[in-house]
């Protein structure tokens, strides 16, 4: 069981690394998607979109159909946030000491 769980963090940290969800959240770019934004990336990039670093502020991974299933689903978690975020809440979040 710790040999499955220590391959699958593995899988998502390599997964992490050129995940179009990881990438948009920190474009900022304004008017991009917000809502879905790495999955809507991905298609983007899938359908031969040209200009991804203009429409998402972020670059497309190098390859989008593996990346796919992994950024619908994170996603599909950060859905509540993304939701808040089209609708204009805003909310000050800060960690640390």
């Amino acid at each position: 069981m710790n040999k499955l769980l220590m391959v699958l963090l593995a899988l998502l940290a390599l997964q992490l690394t050129g995940c179009a969800t990881a990438r948009t959240l920190d474009a900022a770019k304004p008017g991009a998607p917000v809502v879905y934004a790495g999955t809507r990336l991905d298609l983007y990039a899938l359908n031969g979109g040209c200009c991804a670093k203009d429409r998402f502020g972020a670059e497309a991974p190098s390859y989008p159909g593996i990346d796919l299933p992994g950024s619908a689903l994170l996603d599909t978690l950060l859905l509540p946030l993304s939701l808040f975020t089209a609708m204009g809440v805003g909310f000050q979040a800060t960690g640390g000491m």
